[in-house]
């Protein structure tokens, strides 16, 4: 019987969670779980609110409160979930940059051309250098657990901490598509100067010719030049908007209908990448950029359900842009709504 094997018969999945193990309470280290989990605390470019960063730690202290018996996925927990631990010096660097740059953001709202500012472009360089070996940093702990054989998923952090992954990926799995699921398009080029803006992540991943479609759901916040990005994509980028899901659930289509013309456009191989952001603000008030609207809880999970049901492969994901606002409930539902992402990644 295998070290795993002992700690599954060991384990009671009835008893409260033991926040010596790992996320959910599970007793499995990293190299023993099915699904492992990188933690990536970074939030430098955020111009609105803050504590993404804190996102990691938030999830994992409140997954102790998740009962490990799911409807949808009973024997998830035997697969073992396990998080790598936080690395505490990029937290730290995050923190310190992102003292900086809110003084790149300060002069771009007061409207100064920070691109003939030595001081501004000095601090931009120091940022865009730093976050570009973030981006490799993510790059080699992701693919270090890929290619161990391990389905891996990134809980950010910010909505630019996936690139790293998601270029992982492309040389581990070649061509898939991705479902986003976020209030906000992220096609902006270079926001605000900082060439992996949170604001630029879909961006800068549909340089990657291995992307074969980009989906987005729930959008009800972007600017005109993101939206003519994805109307001159070719059919690359498909957009469903919040407000014209809406209007259709109104005349009287139904959720499963929209969730099916979704699927339509997402080859064999998907990613998803989760900005909380996404669901309705009552569900994730604490988060960096809340927008009226989003896609209730239930219909969230029906569509990450979908995927599933419909054969796909989801061969990765992030959850990313989970932060307090002073209260639990931001990580109470960035725990849940992780839990059903690796269930739906696992495959069961």
């Amino acid at each position: 019987m295998t070290a795993k094997e002992e700690k599954i018969k060991k384990f009671d999945p009835n008893a409260a969670g033991l926040v010596e193990n790992n996320i959910y309470g599970l007793p499995f280290t990293p190299e023993e779980a099915d699904i492992v989990l990188v933690p990536v605390p970074w939030e430098v470019t955020t111009s609105y609110g803050e504590g993404t960063s804190e996102g990691p730690a938030l999830i994992r202290e409140a997954s102790y409160q998740v009962d490990l018996f799911h409807q949808e996925f009973p024997e998830l927990w035997k697969r073992g979930i396990a998080m790598v631990d936080i690395p505490e010096a990029m937290r730290a660097q995050s923190k310190s940059l992102k003292q900086k740059a809110a003084r790149i953001i300060e002069m771009c709202s007061g409207g100064e051309d920070i691109f003939h500012h030595s001081e501004a472009m000095a601090i931009l360089n120091e940022i865009n250098e730093a976050c570009n070996l973030m981006n490799e940093w993510t790059e080699k702990e992701t693919m270090k657990w890929l290619k161990a054989g391990k389905k891996t998923a990134l809980v950010g952090g910010d909505h630019s901490t996936p690139f790293g992954f998601i270029r992982a990926l492309t040389k581990h799995h070649g061509r898939f598509g991705i479902l986003h699921i976020d209030a906000h398009m992220d096609l902006r080029i270079a926001y605000e100067g900082f060439t992996f803006s949170h604001a630029s992540i879909m961006y800068n991943v549909m340089q990657m010719p291995e992307i074969e479609s980009l989906v987005q759901v729930g959008i009800r916040d972007y600017c005109r030049q993101e939206n003519d990005i994805a109307h001159t994509s070719a059919g690359r980028i498909s957009v469903f908007t919040d407000s014209t899901l809406r209007r259709a659930h109104f005349e009287g289509t139904t959720w499963k209908m929209q969730c099916d013309k979704i699927l339509e456009r997402l080859p064999s191989k998907v990613y998803i990448s989760f900005d909380i952001d996404g669901l309705e603000p009552t569900l994730c008030p604490g988060t960096g950029t809340p927008v009226p609207g989003g896609l209730r809880y239930e219909e969230a999970t029906y569509l990450l359900s979908a995927i599933k049901a419909s054969g796909r492969e989801v061969i990765g994901f992030d959850l990313v842009e989970v932060a307090s606002g002073g209260t639990d409930w931001d990580g109470n539902v960035g725990a849940r709504l992780l839990f059903h992402l690796c269930g739906v990644l696992s495959g069961e």
